[in-house]
């Protein structure tokens, strides 16, 4: 066998694609968004015509780094914009030219909102979850402000 042969043929590197692209659109469900290794989505995008990003910030959830994304790259790009959540950016008239610290700001104030949002939507669920699994357990938030007792002690 010579340096040059390969030992894949076309129709293996064709599948090894195909899984590769699966394996992608699992760990990043959105454009313009990526997961770092200990968990959180960040989002970032390219200013046009330029090499530098805008850094639009780091979020627990993929859905708010995909609004985060949205909401610049529809400032960047105007209404032709492909945008995760079509149906979700705020319509503006006003689409002037703005800087990149202005689109910043507007993609993280979206991204924080949205990330509340779902972090609080995913406790009450999960919490909810919990009690329903364990009826007879009772949960109580306990007041910060006070020194336990020692019969709160188990």
């Amino acid at each position: 066998m010579e340096l040059g042969d390969c030992c894949l043929t076309s129709s293996s590197t064709k599948g090894e694609n195909r899984k590769l692209h699966r394996q992608q659109q699992k760990e990043k469900p959105f454009r313009g968004i990526r997961m770092r290794k200990w968990g959180k989505w960040v989002a970032e995008i390219r200013e046009p015509n330029k090499r530098s990003r805008i850094w639009l910030g780091s979020y627990t959830t993929p859905i708010a780094a995909a609004r985060a994304y949205d909401t610049a790259v529809f400032y960047l790009r105007g209404p032709s914009a492909r945008l995760n959540f079509p149906d979700l950016v705020l319509q503006e008239d006003d689409l002037r030219d703005i800087s990149a610290a202005s689109i910043r700001k507007k993609a993280t104030e979206v991204g924080a909102k949205v990330d509340a949002l779902e972090t609080s939507l995913h406790h009450h669920a999960s919490a909810s979850s919990s009690e329903s699994s364990n009826p007879s357990r009772v949960y109580r938030k306990p007041d910060l402000n006070k020194y336990p007792d020692s019969s709160d002690e188990d």
